[in-house]
């Protein structure tokens, strides 16, 4: 799921009625300058990445001039952060703390609620899971009917059930209210301001917020210039790039691709994995595993995508550097056409085999249309020098037999390769 950056966040939250600190974004330190200038005060400059725990990690600095605020901007772009390299900043004024709060919306997927919640704390700065087990008086939540919606009144009570003064329930209830709409309308999984904060001067501000946006909604707002609308925890590769736009351009369903190594030479066990359908891959990849291969990638195809969507993400897996083999572990009965993933199979391997001799290729297919699609399959890698082995249904609930097989192979491979050498 994609974060959104802070920056980002808080235009979302000021189109919709929350008003949010004085600031501006920058890509270069005179930039930064500029705005700092255009503020005239003390100024916060904040790493607009993806992450939590900027603070700590040196992604937020603090600046009394714009001569300070060019030199801390010099300090923070380009440097990698939590593995996420800093290409821009946000540069807002700095607030006067007297209180922080918490407010946000989380989907709820549990069977008792599958729907939002919201949460409001009269504790903030910090995750709101700590502040629910040591201090529980200090939070209040609400299931939200996704029917009828929140209403101001709603929030309102939510927030007076809490120890708040009598003069901020009306404001922090509104922040509450036009948060859910933000939340309503971008489809996100997650809205969350923290702090939400009382300055002294005795206005209400969002010092921070974290915006999380379903995944499959990312295509509906081009406006938030979501590059990669992921979440893995670092800055994507190349690969995963080419393998977004992939899915971008073509919803007919899943092609799925993260890299889980990309660093290692030739002959360290590393195959390419293919999965279909999430928990029997998922069982696919543990008996690789635990036999001692590793998983140079995670790929999914599922959910009837196109013989092209699957050519791609098969491409995209031969693209990664020293891989001792490749399996589609496909250990389910899957309801779409599997002859798709033929084509696109013959097609792929055909040209990527070729100059790959005892290159070890292991396909486990069952499914809609599977006799056709192992007759499409016998016939179209007729011929190359690859060792290629393909498994039907028989072999679906045999993944451990399967994977000792991809293991035998991908050794006797790399004792060829070393011969060779």
């Amino acid at each position: 799921m994609p974060k959104l950056s802070e920056y980002q966040g808080k235009k979302l939250l000021k189109d919709c009625g929350i008003p949010v600190p004085a600031g501006g974004v920058a890509a270069t330190p005179a930039e930064a300058r500029k705005i700092a200038e255009k503020l005239a005060g003390p100024v916060a400059i904040k790493a607009q990445i993806e992450v939590t725990g900027r603070f700590k990690a040196g992604g937020i600095k603090f600046a009394d001039s714009a001569a300070e605020a060019e030199k801390a901007a010099r300090e923070l772009l380009g440097k990698e952060i939590k593995g996420f390299k800093v290409t821009k900043i946000l540069v807002e004024e700095r607030l006067g703390i007297e209180q922080e709060f918490y407010v946000g919306i989380i989907v709820n997927d549990s069977y008792k609620v599958k729907g939002p919640v919201l949460m409001f704390s009269t504790q903030g700065g910090v995750d709101i899971e700590e502040v629910a087990v040591k201090s529980p008086e200090k939070v209040a939540s609400l299931n939200i009917d996704i029917l009828s919606g929140l209403s101001v009144k709603d929030a309102r009570k939510l927030v007076s059930k809490l120890k708040v003064p009598a003069s901020l329930v009306e404001p922090l209830s509104k922040v509450a209210f036009e948060l859910y709409r933000v939340f309503r309308k971008y489809s996100a999984r997650s809205a969350e301001i923290n702090p939400l904060v009382l300055t002294k001067g005795g206005q209400i501000y969002p010092a921070d917020c974290r915006i999380v946006i379903d995944e499959a909604s990312a295509f509906k707002y081009p406006e938030l210039e979501m590059a990669y609308p992921r979440d893995i925890g670092r800055a994507p590769t190349e690969l995963e790039r080419l393998a977004w736009k992939v899915e971008e351009n073509d919803y007919r369903g899943i092609a799925y691709f993260v890299q889980m190594a990309t660093d290692f030479e030739p002959g360290e066990g590393y195959v390419g994995f293919h999965g279909i359908g999430g928990g029997g891959a998922m069982l696919g990849a543990d008996a690789l595993i635990r036999r001692g291969l590793k998983l140079a990638d995670y790929a999914d195809t599922s959910g009837s995508p196109t013989a092209a969507k699957v050519y791609r993400m098969v491409k995209l897996i031969f693209a990664q550097p020293n891989i001792d083999g490749y399996v589609l572990m496909g250990p389910v009965v899957a309801n779409q056409e599997q002859w798709h993933h033929a084509h696109a199979l013959v097609r792929a391997l055909r040209e990527e085999l070729e100059n790959r001799r005892n290159f070890p290729v292991i396909i486990l297919i069952a499914g809609n249309k599977e006799a056709e699609s192992l007759e499409i399959l016998e016939e179209g890698l007729k011929g190359l020098p690859a060792r290629i082995e393909i498994y039907g249904r028989d072999y679906v609930y045999k993944v451990d037999y399967v994977a000792e097989r991809l293991k035998k192979l991908a050794q006797d491979y790399r004792r060829t390769e070393k011969k060779v050498k």
